[in-house]
């Protein structure tokens, strides 16, 4: 008798399908067959470190499947073997405990680092996201730039990374350091041996806090205890203004995103100490 499958359903960006890599990750560890549909170029990097075996951008036929994790806002298949999750929680709850909770799976473990092959041509580099996959999560791109000249000034090798949401940003960021992302599982394996990593609630900075690279979240709009980035070396950085979290609604403040209008000093202070030794503090 061959091994019990499962395929997990879950459309979204890069963030999104990182957050239900720990339940692909513990079927494979307790025998299934896992298969994935979504974002194909995401769930690649489940198939490098062998948490699904297939990969899929539309659904396949559901009745070969012992089991079926819908994960979406609607439940659009009605089958015996289908357990549906509405991807947003109501309550504070980390969106990845939050499956795990609804699966019946809280009791098992899962890798805090994605065991995926490092490289080291970036090790002394800071990377720098200026991004994200929603406007009204950036910071004006100024602060990155003040920030990048700030890590110069302070001895540190900054990088601006650019991935298809920041290609407008090239002309304004063409007297910077800059690498544009083109190949997913590259680009993994080159953050992975980063020095460390700024960036906003973006797929790139879910990635970086998975991969084990010291990683500071600016976050504003968002809830940081529901979307806070996988990891064990992962800082949040958030106001926590009486007006947020507020996503997907626009800003009415004045000024406007002023919960993310953050120092550079502040934010360059909070990467010093997340690159201390775990001895010498965090």
């Amino acid at each position: 008798m061959g091994h019990k499958k499962i395929l997990i359903y879950r459309r979204g960006g890069l963030g999104d399908s990182l957050l239900i890599f720990p339940i692909a990750e513990i079927y494979k560890k307790l025998g299934w067959e896992v298969h994935l549909v979504g974002n194909t170029d995401a769930f690649q990097l489940a198939l490098e470190v062998g948490f699904a075996s297939k990969v899929f951008s539309e659904l396949p036929n559901v009745e070969t499947y012992d089991e079926v994790i819908l994960i979406s806002v609607k439940k659009f298949i009605n089958a015996p073997n289908i357990k549906w999750i509405y991807p947003f929680p109501t309550s504070n709850e980390h969106i990845t405990e939050y499956y795990l909770k609804k699966l019946d799976l809280r009791k098992y473990t899962f890798s805090e680092i994605l065991p995926i092959e490092r490289f080291t041509d970036w090790d002394k580099y800071i990377i720098l996201h200026p991004g994200s996959g929603s406007e009204k999560k950036n910071p004006p791109l100024e602060l990155y730039k003040n920030l990048y000249l700030l890590l110069e000034k302070q001895g540190f090798s900054p990088l601006f990374v650019i991935g298809e949401a920041e290609l407008t940003l090239v002309e304004q960021l063409k007297t910077f350091r800059t690498y544009k992302v083109k190949n997913l599982l590259l680009f993994a394996k080159l953050l992975k041996g980063a020095k460390g990593y700024i960036g906003n609630d973006s797929g790139f900075s879910h990635l970086s806090g998975y991969l084990g690279t010291p990683t500071i979240v600016l976050f504003g709009p968002t809830n940081p205890k529901i979307w806070k980035p996988l990891g064990k070396r992962v800082k949040v950085l958030y106001k926590g203004l009486e007006c947020s979290p507020c996503f997907p609604a626009d800003c009415h403040q004045i000024p406007i995103k002023k919960c993310l209008l953050y120092e550079p000093h502040y934010i360059f202070n909070s990467l010093k100490n997340l690159l201390k030794p775990a001895s010498g503090g965090k």
